[in-house]
């Protein structure tokens, strides 16, 4: 089991179409992780990317992009070790890491996600389209 195994899911009020165009794009990557070199090993068109991982963690990542009534939810997976190798997490120093790391990382991603949220959305709050058009989406 890998060291940091995160799952998050962010809602994003927005058009799907937006959050895959910035998917796509290695400069968001970077911003994103900006510690993390990224390869794509399986694209799922508008579903999103899957990457392995390289930089300061070994490991893959995920955004998987589900379109959901008047928006999209976005899930993000990381499961990945230190470059320098799995933590022993039987000892308590090595467990006390591996939490911290594991905080760290979904902290950096919540502030990536909320900011990139914020930039899509424009203040536009969910359910915005009308009863109308949520009632066609399902």
């Amino acid at each position: 089991m890998p060291t940091i195994d995160l799952v998050d899911e962010t809602f994003v009020a927005a058009d799907r179409s937006l959050l895959v165009t910035d998917v796509a794009d290695p400069a968001r990557w970077r911003q994103w992780w900006p510690d993390l070199d990224l390869t794509i090993f399986m694209d799922r068109g508008p579903d999103g990317l899957r990457w392995n991982v390289k930089g300061a963690l070994v490991g893959s990542c995920e955004l998987w992009l589900e379109q959901f009534r008047d928006g999209v939810l976005v899930h993000y997976y990381l499961r990945a070790d230190p470059a320098s190798g799995p933590v022993d997490v039987t000892t308590t120093g090595g467990a006390r890491y591996a939490a911290r790391l594991r905080t760290e990382r979904a902290r950096l991603w919540k502030r990536s996600v909320w900011a990139w949220k914020d930039e899509l959305e424009q203040g536009r709050a969910a359910g915005a389209l009308g009863r109308e058009a949520l009632t066609d989406l399902g």
